[in-house]
């Protein structure tokens, strides 16, 4: 492990693919992670093992992070133990096979990958403040420049679906909208939000259903970087070149063009109508 310091992350989705690789970069620079996740850590990994034993990596469990009741009780659990937090990786997320729903009756990519993070960094606000770096990352994709078109009002219930292209895609684009939109008023707050495209990434793994279309299979398993390569690009996105920019949508490390951003109000005014009006109905 390295040096100690300070910082400290909270990773949700921190124990697969290119959440895992962000944890072990981290914890290999001395940071203290904290993971919010709902599969264990692999068994077999003994620095995580160790690092968990130091207190360097803490873990909270949700059994599904697109179930409100799941999502409140795991974010009061963090909120109760925690301190502070540096930077917020928004990073859970999949493709999935077919059209499927949330406990909530919303398409499930749509409520994983867009309205959760929201959830996730409007609850744990007061921690950002506490911290020094004070930055949200959410892990977008570039699949968002293949979308050619775009309704928010069919975000919950699409009328079709495609893999990866269909709602993945669109989810992930009102993801970097609503980062886009949001931006100005996280900046009076002195909170930095960024979202960032980790690239083309190996992620498959046996044994689970892949929202992948099939062509993309071999291609991924021959030519695709392992999900160190996606762990780097979101790190970047903290520290790198591009800190002090916010709002932006980061493709290789530069900022690119968003499309659709006439309606990332609309999206970010929807999804805070969702947290008011659904999510917090239990705590009045």
């Amino acid at each position: 492990m390295g040096i100690k310091n300070e910082n400290v992350a909270l990773i949700t989705g921190a124990s697969s693919g290119i959440g895992l690789e962000l944890t072990r970069k981290l914890l290999n620079e001395g940071w203290q992670v904290v993971g919010l996740n709902r599969s264990d850590w692999p068994a077999e990994d003994q620095s995580l093992q160790s690092a968990a034993r130091q207190g360097q990596l803490r873990t909270y469990k949700a059994s599904d992070l697109s179930d409100f009741n799941s999502l409140r009780q795991v974010l009061e659990q963090i909120k109760a133990n925690e301190e502070l937090i540096d930077v917020l990786f928004n990073n859970a997320g999949r493709s999935f096979p077919e059209l499927e729903y949330s406990k909530q009756g919303r398409e499930l990519h749509y409520e994983l990958m867009t309205i959760v993070p929201y959830i996730v960094t409007i609850e744990l606000m007061d921690l950002l403040k506490n911290g020094r770096l004070k930055t949200v990352i959410n892990t977008s994709s570039a699949v968002i420049g293949r979308v050619k078109s775009f309704d928010p009002d069919r975000l919950a219930r699409p009328t079709s679906f495609r893999k990866l292209l269909g709602p993945y895609a669109t989810s992930k684009l009102a993801l970097s909208l609503w980062t886009k939109a949001i931006a100005p008023q996280f900046a009076a707050e002195g909170i930095e939000i960024r979202s960032v495209d980790p690239g083309g990434n190996n992620t498959l793994r046996k044994g689970k259903p892949s929202g992948l279309p099939i062509w993309l299979k071999p291609i991924m398993k021959l030519f695709f970087s392992p999900p160190t390569h996606g762990a780097g690009l979101l790190y970047t996105g903290v520290l790198g070149d591009h800190r002090g920019q916010t709002g932006v949508f980061l493709m290789k490390d530069q900022p690119a063009e968003l499309k659709f951003q006439k309606h990332a109000q609309t999206v970010l005014e929807r999804i805070h109508m969702i947290y008011e009006t659904e999510f917090l109905k239990e705590h009045r």
